[in-house]
């Protein structure tokens, strides 16, 4: 009997052992647990306050950066339009944009202006073409003199518009001389420096497109290599006096 109530009595201890073990277990889960629940709230918490702030401000940052560099493109592009489109200025201003003084290259009458847009009926080809340059109508072998300072940088013969002559001068300009003779004056040549008022050429009937008009000299001018009407680098009285009866 005696052996049984030992028996009996270790067997108790055991489960009140088991049951002490079993409610250390639980009370450490429950802590667990409660650490964990602890910890999510906090970080949940702490993004809340501010989510997601350091990747909007650097996309703000870049997207004003890219504004200001599509401003500053803009900006370049519009300059170097307006730089391109800017029409050359006259004779009042020539001294400031470091042109020439102009003078008349001959002595005549103004029979066609200079239009790079409104087509004109041509007598010879009979149909409508843009006009660059102006024609001064005179005699045939009339002296055709330079219009400023400058140098010769081309002599040569164009199909359509005969023998040909240009005058390289200052800012950036240059003076073209068509539908000239065949003989030129003695030492003109490529390179030659010329005077304004210095004979350089006469008035020819070669321009083939200009054939059926009378005989006159085909002027053109061109600054920075544009082509601009050569009777806004005329003062007053040079106009007057090839637009007078």
């Amino acid at each position: 009997m005696a052996s049984s109530f030992n028996n009996k009595q270790s067997f108790g201890e055991k489960m009140k052992d088991e049951k002490t073990r079993r409610s250390y277990i639980l009370t450490a889960v429950a802590l667990g647990l409660a650490l964990v629940i602890i910890t999510v709230t906090a970080i949940i918490a702490n993004r809340s306050k501010d989510p997601a702030e350091p990747v909007i401000k650097e996309t703000e940052k870049s997207t004003v950066e890219l504004d200001e560099t599509e401003k500053s493109t803009e900006t370049e592009e519009q300059k170097e339009t307006e730089k391109q489109t800017q029409k050359p200025s006259g004779n009042s201003s020539s001294a400031s944009s470091g042109l020439p003084s102009f003078t008349l290259p001959v002595s005549g009458t103004l029979t066609s202006k200079h239009d790079p847009e409104l087509q004109v009926f041509s007598p010879t080809m009979n149909d409508y073409r843009v006009h660059l340059g102006i024609d001064i109508q005179t005699a045939e072998n009339a002296p055709v003199y330079a219009s400023a300072d400058g140098k010769i940088s081309k002599i040569w013969v164009d199909t359509l518009m005969g023998y040909c002559l240009a005058v390289e001068h200052s800012g950036d300009c240059v003076t073209i001389y068509k539908n000239l003779g065949a003989t030129l004056p003695e030492g003109i040549a490529e390179g030659v420096s010329v005077r304004s008022g210095q004979l350089i050429a006469t008035v020819g009937n070669s321009a083939m497109v200009e054939v059926a008009d009378e005989p006159h000299l085909h002027f053109e001018m061109t600054v920075a290599d544009l082509a601009v009407d050569p009777l806004e680098y005329f003062d007053e009285n040079t106009l007057k006096a090839i637009t007078k009866s």
